[in-house]
C-alpha cells in the first residue's frame, strides 16, 4: 500500500515539474520576445518623432481586434483574478497574442504604458492551456493561474523570487498552499533562465550608498513612504476614472483608443519631450543619479492613466516604477538621504501601494538594488502599502475591509489551525 502511494505521489510530482517547466519557457519565450520587441520599438520612436501621429490608427486596430475577438481578453489582468477566485472557463489562449500586439503597437507609437501586464496575461493565458490537456480540476487550475502569473513577471522583470511571491501575493496570500509556493518559486526560476537562454538582458539599477540606519531617518522615511502610498492611490484612480469616463461617453469601444490617441498625440508634442512615452527606463535610470523635476512624476500618471483608460495595452508597473523613482528623486532636494535610496525605495514603495503587494516588492527591491538597503525598502513598501488606501490597480482583486486588520485575522487564523 505505501508503495502504490509512493509511485502515485513521484507521477503527480512529475507531472507538476513538467507542467512548471513547459510554462516557465513558453512564458519565458514569450517575455524574451516581448522585451527585444519593445526595445526595437522605443528606438524606433525615438529616432522618428512623427509617428505619435499614427497613434490613433493603432489605438483603432487595437480596439477593433479587442472588440471583434478578444471581448472577455479585454478584462486582462482582473480576468485572472477573476478565474482564480471564480473559476468557470479556460482562459483564452488568443488573450497572448492580442495583449503583445496591443503593447507593441502602444509602445511603438508612443503611448505611456508599462509591460508586466502583457508578459503576465500571455503565462496566464498560455498556463491555462494545460487545464485540459492534464485534465485538471478547479483546485488544480488555481495552482495553473500562480504558476502563469509568476512565469510571467519573474521574467520580464528578472526577479525570480518576487515574481513568485507576486503571484502568490496578488491572490490573497492566506488562502494559498504550500504545494503553489513551491512550485510559483520553480516556475519563476524556468522562466527567469528561459530569458537567460535567449540572451536578453534586464535593466540593472544600483543604490551605492547605504546609510546606517538611525531614528532621524526613520522619522523621514515615514512621511515620504506615505507620500510614496499617496502617489500609487492617485495612479490607481486616475486609471479607473479615464477608463470609466472613456466607457461612459463612448460607446463603440474600438472607437476609446482612437479618440484617446488624437488627445495623447496632440498633448505630447505640446510638451515638446517624449521622456513620458512608453516605459520610460532611461528616465528611471537618470533618477537614480540625478535628481528628478518636482512634475516627472504627477506628468507620467497623467499620461499612463489616460493611455490605459483609453483601451490601450501594456502593463502598469514599470510606470509605477517610473513614478515612484522620480518622486524619490525629487525629494532628495529636500530629504537628507542618498539620492538613488530614495529613488529606490519610490521604486518598489508605489508598486506595493498599487498592487497590495508589500512583501513581493520588499524582496523584488532587495533582488534589484541590494540585501543592504532590505530594511529602508521594506519600511517603505509596507507604510505606502497601509496608506494607499483600498483601491488599487487590479479591480477585481478584493481587499476585505481595513489593511492592518487583514495580518490580524491571517495570524488568528494560522494560530487556530495549531
Amino acid at each position: 500500500m505505501n508503495s502504490e502511494k509512493i509511485k502515485k505521489n513521484i507521477v503527480v510530482a512529475l507531472k507538476w515539474i513538467s507542467i512548471c517547466v513547459l510554462i516557465g519557457f513558453l512564458s519565458g519565450s514569450a517575455s524574451a520576445f516581448l522585451l527585444v520587441t519593445l526595445e526595437w520599438a522605443a528606438q524606433y520612436r525615438e529616432q522618428h518623432n512623427w509617428i505619435i501621429w499614427l497613434l490613433p490608427i493603432g489605438g483603432l486596430l487595437i480596439g477593433l481586434g479587442y472588440h471583434y475577438y478578444g471581448q472577455e481578453a479585454i478584462k486582462g489582468n482582473n480576468l485572472l483574478l477573476e478565474e482564480y477566485e471564480t473559476p468557470k472557463k479556460t482562459i483564452p489562449l488568443i488573450m497572448a497574442p492580442l495583449v503583445l500586439i496591443g503593447t507593441i503597437i502602444t509602445h511603438l507609437f508612443g503611448g505611456s504604458a508599462g509591460r508586466e501586464g502583457t508578459a503576465v496575461q500571455m503565462g496566464g493565458a498560455i498556463a491555462d492551456q494545460f487545464t485540459g490537456i492534464f485534465k485538471l480540476d478547479n483546485s488544480e487550475r488555481k495552482t495553473l493561474i500562480i504558476l502563469g502569473i509568476s512565469a510571467g513577471f519573474a521574467s520580464v522583470f528578472g526577479t525570480p523570487f518576487a515574481g513568485a511571491l507576486f503571484a502568490l501575493e496578488v491572490l490573497y496570500f492566506s488562502k494559498i498552499n504550500y504545494k503553489s509556493i513551491v512550485l510559483s518559486i520553480i516556475v519563476a526560476f524556468i522562466a527567469y533562465y528561459t530569458v537567460e537562454f535567449w540572451a536578453v538582458k534586464h535593466t540593472h539599477y544600483s543604490i551605492p550608498i547605504v546609510p546606517s540606519f538611525t531614528l532621524t531617518l526613520l522619522l523621514w522615511i515615514i512621511p515620504i513612504s506615505i507620500l510614496f502610498g499617496l502617489a500609487a492611490m492617485l495612479f490607481s484612480r486616475s486609471t479607473h476614472f479615464w477608463g470609466a469616463l472613456f466607457s461612459k461617453t463612448i460607446q463603440y469601444p474600438p472607437l476609446r483608443p482612437f479618440v484617446g490617441g488624437i488627445i495623447l498625440a496632440f498633448a505630447m508634442y505640446f510638451i515638446g519631450t517624449t521622456k513620458y512615452q512608453g516605459l520610460g527606463v532611461p528616465i528611471i535610470v537618470e533618477s537614480f543619479s540625478n535628481p528628478s523635476e518636482y512634475y516627472d512624476f504627477l506628468l507620467k500618471i497623467l499620461f499612463t492613466g489616460f493611455t490605459l483608460g483609453a483601451g490601450f495595452k501594456g502593463g502598469e508597473v514599470t510606470p509605477l516604477f517610473f513614478i515612484g523613482a522620480t518622486l524619490g528623486s525629487a525629494l532628495s532636494i529636500f530629504v537628507p538621504m542618498p539620492i538613488a535610496l530614495l529613488a529606490g525605495m519610490g521604486f518598489v514603495a508605489v508598486f506595493s501601494g498599487a498592487t497590495h503587494t508589500p512583501i513581493a516588492c520588499t524582496v523584488m527591491g532587495m533582488e534589484l538594488f541590494g540585501i543592504e538597503s532590505g530594511l529602508f525598502i521594506g519600511l517603505a513598501c509596507f507604510i505606502a502599502y497601509l496608506a494607499s488606501g483600498s483601491v488599487g490597480i487590479y479591480q477585481s482583486q478584493i481587499i476585505k475591509g481595513p489593511k492592518h486588520l487583514l495580518y490580524q485575522k491571517f495570524k488568528r487564523r494560522r494560530l487556530d489551525n495549531f
